[in-house]
């Protein structure tokens, strides 16, 4: 009992960022995968179970559900009682929210490979899996608000903030946006589009998001040693990203019969972005005036600031490509899949892997087994994300203003090839 729910502070942590480490690995293999048979469509000979439509889903959900919400989630299981000046409510909860998150991702490896799925996009678990994961993320919430109940510190810092509100404000998108209370959790017609994107965007804005930022508002003042320019800033981003963020997914629909009023809220929402994103990185980049040497001194500081870069990039280009002019070009292209990648690998991605970095010598009270190894991955990771963004971007420029122009498809892929 003592090694399957251990009751030892930070172990749940622990636990967390191994099996993170461990999906990162599943996940990006899958993708390799699935970007090999883009390129050779028979490099597995049809077999079915292998087929790009099954890979596909395998790979975003264990992004979107896997390796990236295992690291963070890791780190506000301990930030969280820190900051609050307490332990973790219970960390034999914690570990058994670490198994049942293990139990859903290879049951969804599984259900994924033999074809079983739900035919909507980021909602393909079946049915039963969508209640293991309201079931994790209540344990996951619990967790946090007993601690928070348990306190000695009276102010909340801004983290716990975030880290309560992306597991509560989840628990009640994915419910919904995953039609829970129908057999084949789909709607119909139009309405369903609606709901998916309304689910869709929000894995990445109300999910991975402020996990990722509850992260990096207690580790960058930590590594550099300034405290945040302002906490009533930090609300302040906090509460306009649950007000403007929840009604975004419409841009996805511009070019759908929908009504106008929802295309037109998911574009002015879009843009009203820029309020939350840049008051968090004001936060965290006003202090590190004349101290960006310290940033880079400390790897996870490192990653973690990197990923608040991409953070910048994404939200720049996220709401300049839903202007109507400008997805009219981008709509449907590689362009989208570079700001996908972007968006969850480059910010949330980084961020995971900075977490990790900073919190697993704290947790176990070793150093990092090697810094040149460290710092190795990080430019593989930052050169690597680099990479498919520009490529997968330059791919969506080529293909826009072809298709634009009413060229064939089977003529413009040959000049994406070259």
């Amino acid at each position: 009992m003592n090694w399957l729910l251990p009751t030892d502070p930070g172990s749940t942590t622990r636990r967390y960022f191994v099996t993170a480490a461990a999906w990162m690995i599943v996940a990006v293999f899958v993708g390799l995968l699935a970007a090999l048979e883009l390129v050779a469509p028979d490099v597995f000979s049809n077999i079915p179970w292998l087929g790009f439509g099954r890979l596909r889903p395998i790979h975003t959900n264990l992004m979107l559900l896997g390796w990236v919400p295992a690291a963070l989630v890791g780190g506000v299981l301990y930030i969280v009682p820190r900051v609050l000046g307490t332990k973790l409510w219970s960390e034999r909860l914690g570990h058994v929210s670490v198994w049942a998150f293990n139990t859903l991702l290879v049951l969804a490896v599984v259900t994924l490979h033999l074809g079983m799925t739900q035919g909507r996009e980021y909602a393909e678990l079946i049915r039963p899996l969508d209640f293991v994961v309201l079931t994790w993320l209540t344990l996951i919430g619990v967790n946090l608000l007993m601690t928070v109940r348990q306190r000695t510190e009276k102010v909340l810092f801004v983290s716990v903030w975030y880290a309560c509100g992306a597991v509560l404000w989840t628990f009640v998108v994915y419910a919904f946006g995953n039609v829970v209370w129908q057999a084949d959790g789909a709607l119909q017609g139009s309405t369903d589009a609606i709901w998916l994107w309304f689910y869709g965007h929000n894995t990445v804005g109300l999910w991975i998001t402020p996990l990722a930022v509850a992260c990096a508002y207690w580790i960058i003042p930590r590594a550099t040693g300034t405290p945040l320019w302002s906490h009533t800033l930090s609300l302040i981003g906090f509460w306009s990203l649950l007000a403007i963020y929840t009604h975004t997914g419409g841009h996805h629909l511009i070019q759908a019969p929908v009504p106008l009023w929802i295309k037109v809220l998911g574009v002015v929402d879009s843009i009203c972005m820029l309020i939350p994103v840049f008051t968090f990185l004001a936060n965290v980049w006003l202090p590190l005036r004349e101290r960006w040497g310290r940033i880079h001194a400390d790897i996870g500081g490192k990653f973690v600031f990197a990923g608040t870069v991409f953070y910048a990039i994404t939200c720049i280009q996220g709401p300049l490509q839903s202007l109507p002019s400008i997805q009219r070009v981008t709509h449907f292209t590689q362009w989208v899949v570079a700001h996908a990648h972007l968006a969850v690998f480059g910010f949330g991605g980084m961020i995971a892997m900075g977490t990790i970095y900073y919190v697993l010598p704290l947790v176990t009270g070793r150093r990092i087994y090697s810094r040149r190894l460290a710092d190795l991955q990080y430019w593989i990771m930052l050169f690597g994300v680099l990479g498919i963004f520009l490529v997968l971007t330059a791919a969506g420029l080529v293909q826009g203003p072809a298709w634009l122009n009413g060229e064939m498809v089977y003529r413009v892929l040959p000049e994406l090839v070259v």
